[in-house]
Order: structure tokens, then sequence, then C-alpha cells
């Protein structure tokens, strides 16, 4: 895990190493303190030399503003080397995330990766930013203080023979049940977020169908589930305080009770005594700093181990050793192709195969559930098959080099997808550098113009996330557009004017009659009405090809397809 994080403090080396340092120079200060304070109080004091008390007191003064600058100048560099690299490895996971496949994102969840991107990276930082000051200070001081105490007394050091074992076998008992306790905790944070997401993307349907109730009772379960694991984990870790405590109070009585005799017996110095529990309390405040240090590492480890868990996942697409990077046509070519979901027992599209001419209009018409959509994903490969070939182009689509595939492909899916941002940010998803006049023709083809110039600010109208102050059909017709400025040479309509009037939708497909000439378009639709027009028509059943063939064809020929039109043709004629 480590050999996957430190890369990431590579830009922030030198504040990562001068860190340290300056937290060496602190403990050197902190240290000459006690030994200082003793030499006033056995020597000035004792022998009242007021001069060696001023100047010994004007050097504590001295190094303790040395220690200051040291410290708040370590504290800058740790905050700075530890939020550089956890917006790094923010940056990294973020661009993994990027290249992943669907069926790579269908086994991670996304609240999961969005707890991985904030709340575990927020923990690596925290662990590194304490992790720097830490672990060189109070080792540093321990071993410091400890050879100072045994310069003072080497018999009265023997106290700690007893406290460190018993301190390092507290810290490794509660350490060791704690990562566990840290790992249910972040996956009840996934959970958590799971709900939330749930409940805020479909605040509309759980208004509409009054199920506010209902969520707040399952959003309250999910965070008492938290809150009670919280509880376990936290229960545990506070038991290290009382337990360094004791044991340190236990060593300053103890050293109390056995200094005070040496003293008695004349063998030892009162100021020797105070600088000597002055040196046992910086040796075990070192202790317990190592042990708050170590239980925040084994909550990092924890987030650790899943932020390097999606480090790790390869993505299932990518680009073969010597892609190709140009697309001939849009043709289209499926070859006994089977394809089944990571899980699923059965398969989703059985023996699919068909040829699909460049610039002919596909229609394709089927039952839900029956694979239209997971059909013309394996055409961009969002998926890959699981056996058999789709070749696009006349090769293979795992040939091809991802991006250029996909650039030749635009997709316009069930949902529609909006980004916040304006319009005209939006439609150049489309194509970057696209014109205001290449933008116009887009939305006139897609029948959004007509809106865009009613709204105060035409294509520089800002939407909301997702596009909300649109209408389902605006919105459509904007991803239409999007998908139109792309100039692909497929294109494929995911049921898209499913939310749109006829009128409309008519208007739409007479668009797409004389102006997606030469590029091969695939329309999934419910209406026949929508695809009637199109030059061959795919009825799907069951993952499998049940009949292709022209409207006439059919309606002729397929029992399938004639009940599907007369029970609409019914339906408009009752409407």
């Amino acid at each position: 895990m480590l050999s996957k994080l430190i890369p990431y403090f590579r830009k922030y080396k030198v504040p990562a190493i001068i860190c340290p340092l300056l937290m060496l120079l602190e403990v050197v200060g902190d240290v000459m303190m006690p030994l200082l304070m003793s030499r006033i109080v056995d020597v000035g004091i004792a022998g009242r030399d007021i001069l060696y008390i001023a100047q010994t007191g004007l050097l504590m003064i001295g190094l303790a503003l040395i220690a200051l600058f040291c410290g708040s100048t370590s504290s800058y560099l740790s905050a700075l080397a530890a939020q550089g690299a956890g917006a790094e490895l923010r940056m990294s996971l973020f661009d993994k995330i990027q290249n992943f496949s669907f069926s790579n994102l269908d086994r991670f969840s996304i609240p999961s990766l969005i707890t991985r991107l904030t709340t575990d990276v927020n923990n690596l930082q925290q662990a590194a930013m304490m992790g720097l000051r830490m672990l060189a200070r109070a080792p540093f001081m321990m071993i410091l203080a400890l050879f100072m105490a045994l310069l003072i007394n080497k018999e009265l050091a023997m106290v700690f023979l007893v406290a460190i074992p018993l301190l390092a076998t507290a810290l490794i008992a509660i350490m060791t049940q704690a990562h566990p306790r840290f790992m249910r905790l972040q996956r009840k944070i996934d959970q958590l977020n799971t709900s939330i997401q749930e409940n805020l993307i479909n605040i509309r349907v759980v208004k509409s169908f009054v199920r506010s109730d209902y969520e707040k009772e399952k959003f309250k379960a999910a965070n008492d589930d938290l809150m009670q694991t919280a509880i376990r984990a936290v229960k545990l870790v506070i038991l290290n305080m009382p337990i360094m405590q004791l044991i340190m109070y236990g060593c300053i009585i103890a050293i109390l009770w056995f200094g005070g005799n040496m003293i008695t017996a004349g063998r030892m110095r009162t100021g020797e005594l105070i600088s000597f529990i002055s040196y046992v309390t910086q040796i075990l405040m070192s202790l317990m700093m190592l042990s708050m240090v170590f239980l925040m590492f084994t909550r990092a480890k924890a987030s650790g181990e899943r932020v390097v868990e999606v480090l790790n996942t390869a993505p299932d697409l990518n680009d073969p050793d010597s892609p190709l990077i140009e697309l001939a046509d849009g043709s289209i070519e499926f070859q006994g192709a089977h394809f089944r979901y990571a899980g699923s027992g059965v398969d989703t599209l059985s023996d699919i195969s068909m040829s699909i001419r460049s610039g002919e209009i596909i229609g394709i018409i089927g039952a839900t559930g029956s694979g239209k959509t997971t059909l013309v994903q394996l055409i961009p490969r969002l998926y890959d098959v699981t056996s058999g070939q789709v070749r696009v182009g006349g090769h293979d689509v795992r040939e091809y080099a991802l991006q250029t595939l996909r650039d030749a492909v635009a997709i316009v899916l069930q949902k529609n997808t909006l980004f916040s941002g304006t319009i005209r940010e939006n439609l150049q998803w489309g194509q970057a550098e696209a014109s205001d006049e290449a933008i116009r023709a887009a939305c006139q083809s897609a029948q959004a113009w007509s809106f865009i110039c009613d709204l105060p600010q035409g294509l520089d109208t800002v939407l909301g996330q997702g596009g909300v102050n649109l209408s389902g059909g605006q919105k459509q017709r904007l991803c239409i557009a999007r998908a139109l400025l792309k100039q692909p040479k497929i294109i494929i309509l995911d049921d898209s004017t499913s939310a749109v009037d006829m009128a409309t939708d008519a208007l739409i497909r007479q668009a797409f009659t004389t102006g997606l000439r030469g590029i091969t378009t695939l329309i999934i639709a419910q209406r026949i009405r929508s695809i009637e027009h199109a030059d061959r028509i795919i009825v799907m059943d069951d993952g499998r090809i049940h009949a292709i063939g022209t409207h006439e064809e059919l309606l002729a020929t397929d029992e399938i397809y004639r009940d599907v039109y007369t029970s609409q043709q019914e339906g408009a004629i009752a409407g």
C-alpha cells in the first residue's frame, strides 16, 4: 500500500523532508528546557547568583522562540505536503475512474467511489500531516529525554523498564482490534452516501409518490447504523488515553516517591528531580503522541486499502498494442455475439448475427428487457462481448483505439444527461470548437432552436445541475443536438424522443432523413411510428434477434411486430 501512496509526495518532497528536520530542532529546544531549569534551581537559586539566573532565563527564552518558529514552520510544511499529495492522489483516482469501463463501475458503487475520493483521501491527508511531524518529534523526543534522564539518575530511570512495555502492549492490543472496526465504519459511510444520493437525485419521484417519510426512515436507519459503528470504533480508541494517563501518572508517583527518598538521603538534588520529572513527562507524552499517530494510521490504513483497491483495478477495456486510429465508415456487423453482465448466470444477448451497411437507418424495437440498449452499447465498446465479434468499419471494435472508435459514435441515451454550465458549453461536448452557426444548425435539426431563442440568455443560459431548469423534452432535444454536433459516422438514439410530442418527433425524424445522410443511424424506440421510416427494423425478444425487415415486411410476417403495431394503433384511435 505504501509503495502505491508514497510516490504522490514526489512533487512535495522538499517540504516533506524539511518538516521533520525542523521538528528535530524544536525537540532539541524542548529537551534543553528542563536541564536549564534544573541549573537555575541547583546553581542559580542555591548560590543566589542573580546574573546566572538571568542569563540562563534569557537562553531559555531564546530557545523557546527558536522552537516556536521551527514548530510553526513545520506545521505549515506538513500541511503543504499532505494537502498537496492528497490533491495529487485525488486527481489520480479521478483519472483512473474516468478510464473505467461500465463493468468496472458496476463493481464499485458510485457512492463508494465518492467516499473514496473524499473521506478516505481526507483520512490519508490527516495521517500524513500528523505523521510528518509526530513521527519525527515523538521518537526523537523520547530518545533524547530518556538519554537526559539516564544522565541525571540511572537508578531512577529503571521505572521506564516497567512503563514502556505496558504502554506498548496496550497500544498493540487496541490497534489490532481497531483496524477491522474502521473498515466497517468506511463501508457504513458508503451506505449512508448511497441513501443520500438516491434521495437527492430522485427527489421529484419521492415527492410525487409522497414517500418522504419512508425515505426519512431509510436515511435514519443508515445514519443510526453509521453512528453505532462509529461509537464501537471510537469506544475502543478512547481507551488509549486513560490507559496512557494511568501509566504516566503511576510513573510520576513512583518517581516522586523514590526521588524524594534519594533527596532525603542526599543522593539527588532538588533541581535534578524537577528536571527528571519533566523528562519523564516528555517521554510519556511522546509515547502518547505515538499511540495517537498509530491509531490515526490504523484508520488511515483502512482508507488506504480502499483507495489502493481503486488504483489497482485494471480497466476492463484497453487499447490494443497497435490500435487502429482511423475508422473507414459506419458499417456494423455482429458475428455470433453473446454478452452477459458480470455476476449474472445467464446471457443478456445470445447469438446476435447481422450486418448493417454504412449510412443505413435501422430501427430497433422490443419489449422492456429484451436487450436493445445492451446491444447498441457493444458498438462503442462501453462493454465487450462475452464471445463472438462486433465489427465496425470492417474491423473488430477491439482493434481500434478507444478514442478513435468513440469519436466516431454518438449516443443519445435514455437518460438525458446535461451538466452544470451554459447551454453552449453543454452542446460543445459534441464539438469543442463548434461555431455558433454549427450549433444553430444542430439545434434546428433537433427542434431545439426555437425554445433556446425564447430563453433570456439564449445559448448562454446557465443550466442547473442535470438541467433541472428545463423540461424533459427540452433536455432530450439538447442531447440530440449535442450528438449531431459531433458529426459522427454512427449515431445511436436510445428512445431519445420519448419525451417529445408526436409533431416534434415527426419533425426530428424528417430532419434526420435529410441531415443524417451517409451516417449510420440506429434508433431504439417504443413507438413504431418513430421507426417505420427506417430502412430496416430489428425486432428483439429475450436477448435475441426475432426478426429483421422493413415496416411492411414485418407487418406481413412477424407476429410480435404486428401485435405491437395493432395495440399502438388501437391506443391512438382510443386517445
